[in-house]
């Protein structure tokens, strides 16, 4: 799929290709007479959608990652025509008839008389729901304004993600201001002509700093530019495409737009998005209450006069509480975890757990020359499952977080799934939460690739409700705290000596000291992200104003007086009103979790029967049955409840 590379104009070509080949699979199927069939209707409205596919997972990645400034654009420009295309094709009456005249008989767990199985009547059933979701069924007028609305939203996002992405900030420091951080750190920033060191708001450079630097000043400032990330440009956009969703949404029927992205979704609507914000919060509440009073406690020893705790000052009394009461040293847990042994080693374990290899491939064309590429087989027979491109260190122009791309969606052994991780990792050393979080990402590659083997681009890899997709992330963090599997790979830089397991249990101690304060901070995010798409005036709305709310209610942390948290926060454009999805996802992981515990972490059986029964199967089943099959009955929030109090 990457034979899209090339200069701007040869990206450009090929995606044009991809949507007139698409638009050639409509009109054969339009053009087709007699009864409609799998044949000669649903047959080329899955040639239409693996191109419509193809040409807007490849553009969005390259928007995102790829060096050249002028083929970020072109990446942009396709990504609106397929985005352009794909609403068009929502909204024509003509394809969503032929569709609905196919005969998907009696559903059942067999092909019918209609000739169709199970997957097949799924996809017609799912397709023209999605159909009546974008408003086929609506007037001319009407439809006509919601493809309006969709190119609209589509270039506002784009602009929100530009924004941010290009925005680096930094501080300029003395010398001495670095005081308290690793030495490989300090080595890593030498001091300019002018005597100062510039430290930026790229995670490499702000996540040590936070946690380490003595000085408050200079985790302050360094905060206050990380969370002005985006303002002013990001107001004025942001207004503007919560505005689009809302006319959107009322439009269809809807009270507003956090009841129409829900309506699809497990939990089902806007307003029992809120009840679960609320109900995990008064869950976390005393938690949270604990943490943040010993956090105070061991202010007060520097601050005998102290009377709240900053977000900007969190990770570093975090961490000496750490120090004192967990005998945990992070600045030594990181010797452990030099990058290439992590990286290694998380393949080496993923490939043990769920019986594949990565095979590397030399001399492949990527958008860089950091960027690594491996071949997945199954270990058992050698059959081919995709391939994966590992793009893991930070550089300008470059998306600023974590996350998996799609670069090709499987369907079956004769189009092999192909996915992307990108993220922002040092070349050096990495923090154990770097660990986790490399973890995290890795369990979408290894959803998107294992569930890559549908006949349907539509069910394909993570295909499942969108607050389910989490769930596999946050699952696979597990093996990041089990010390046998940290032992496989985790080695000090120096001695070569194995982390030992001591450690290991120090390190989930010390990790249970903020439990509270983190579920309380994610339902700021997430009760943030609803009111925005609930308000009825969003031209209108004092973003900030929002913050400072929704932050003095839900957060641990007081509001930082004079930030703009929300232009940075960029879920609010990929997400909408569906941050909640991390922690429902959370409540799932947890239980799916419990029958590791049974069996243990590192027995394959159990780790076969998740992947074959929940990974493998992409979107082919609902979420809530996938997890039922792995577990024999319901998920329930008895696990996420007992982890949240040990």
């Amino acid at each position: 799929m990457i034979a899209a590379l090339g200069t701007p104009e040869h990206f450009t070509r090929w995606a044009d290709e991809r949507l007139s080949a698409a638009r050639a699979a409509l009109a054969e199927l339009l053009a087709a007479g007699g009864a409609r069939t799998f044949e000669n209707t649903l047959g080329p409205y899955e040639r239409l959608a693996r191109e419509l596919d193809d040409a807007s997972a490849v553009g969005s990645l390259l928007s995102e990652v790829h060096p050249d400034p002028a083929l970020r654009e072109a990446a942009e420009g396709a990504v609106r025509s397929a985005s352009e295309l794909a609403t068009e094709l929502s909204l024509h009456r003509g394809l969503y008839d032929a569709i609905a005249a196919v005969d998907v008989g009696d559903v059942g767990d067999v092909s019918d008389a209609s000739g169709l199985e199970p997957d097949a009547r799924r996809l017609v059933e799912r397709t023209l729901r999605d159909f009546r979701r974008a408003g086929v069924d609506r007037d001319e007028p009407t439809r006509a304004r919601l493809e309006e609305l969709a190119r609209r939203e589509v270039a506002l996002g784009q602009d929100f993600d530009r924004n941010l992405r290009e925005d680096v900030r930094s501080v300029r420091l003395d010398p001495a201001q670095l005081d308290g951080l690793p030495a490989d750190y300090i080595a890593a920033h030498p001091p300019g002509d002018d005597g100062k060191v510039t430290i930026t708001t790229d995670y490499p450079d702000a996540v040590p700093l936070r946690t380490y630097a003595k000085d408050g000043a200079a985790r302050l400032a360094l905060q206050r530019q990380s969370l002005d990330r985006g303002w002013p440009a990001n107001d004025r956009v942001f207004r503007e495409l919560l505005e689009t969703r809302r006319e959107k949404a009322t439009l269809l029927g809807h009270r507003d737009y956090a009841d129409y992205v829900t309506a699809d979704k497990m939990i089902g609507s806007g307003t029992q998005v809120r009840e679960f914000v609320e109900r995990i919060a008064t869950l976390s509440e005393a938690r949270a209450r604990r943490d943040v009073a010993l956090l105070l406690e061991r202010k007060q020893r520097d601050e005998p006069g102290a009377t709240t705790v900053g977000g900007y000052e969190s990770a570093y009394y975090e961490e000496l509480l750490k120090r004192e009461r967990c005998a945990l040293d992070s600045t030594e847990v990181r010797r452990y975890f030099p990058f290439a042994r992590v990286r290694d080693g998380l393949l080496a374990v993923t490939g043990r757990l769920f019986g594949l290899e990565y095979r590397t491939v030399p001399e492949v064309a990527t958008w860089h020359d950091e960027v690594t590429v491996h071949d997945v087989v199954r270990t058992s027979d050698g059959a081919p499952v995709g391939r994966i491109y590992l793009d893991l260190h930070p550089r300008d122009g470059k998306y600023k977080h974590a996350a998996q791309f799609t670069v090709r969606s499987g369907t079956g052994s004769e189009r092999l799934p192909e996915g992307a991780l990108v993220t922002n990792f040092s070349r050096g050393l990495l923090e154990h939460d770097e660990v986790v979080t490399l973890f995290h990402e890795f369990g979408h590659l290894l959803h998107h690739l294992l569930g890559g083997g549908q006949r349907f681009v539509r069910f394909s890899g993570v295909a499942t409700e969108w607050d389910f997709v989490e769930a596999p992330s946050q699952l696979l963090e597990e093996w990041a705290w089990d010390a046998q599997t940290l032992a496989s790979f985790a080695r000090h830089d120096e001695t070569g000596a194995a982390i030992p397991a001591d450690l290991v249990a120090r390190m989930r101690a010390a990790d249970e000291l903020g439990k509270g304060a983190f579920a309380r901070t994610q339902m700021f995010y997430a009760s943030l992200a609803l009111r925005y798409h609930q308000h009825p005036a969003p031209l209108e709305l004092d973003t900030t104003a929002i913050v400072v709310e929704e932050q003095e209610r839900l957060a641990p942390f007081p509001y930082l007086d004079g930030t703009h948290f929300q232009a940075g926060f960029g879920h609010l454009n990929g997400y909408s009103a569906m941050y909640y999805t991390y922690m429902w996802s959370l409540v799932i992981a947890k239980d799916l979790f419990s029958a590791f515990e049974q069996s243990g972490l590192h027995d394959t059986t159990t780790a076969h029967r998740y992947r074959d029964l929940v990974l493998a199967r992409g979107g082919v089943r609902d979420a809530a049955d996938l997890v039922a099959d792995f577990l024999g009955r319901p998920y329930d929030f008895d696990a996420f409840r007992r982890w949240l109090d040990r």
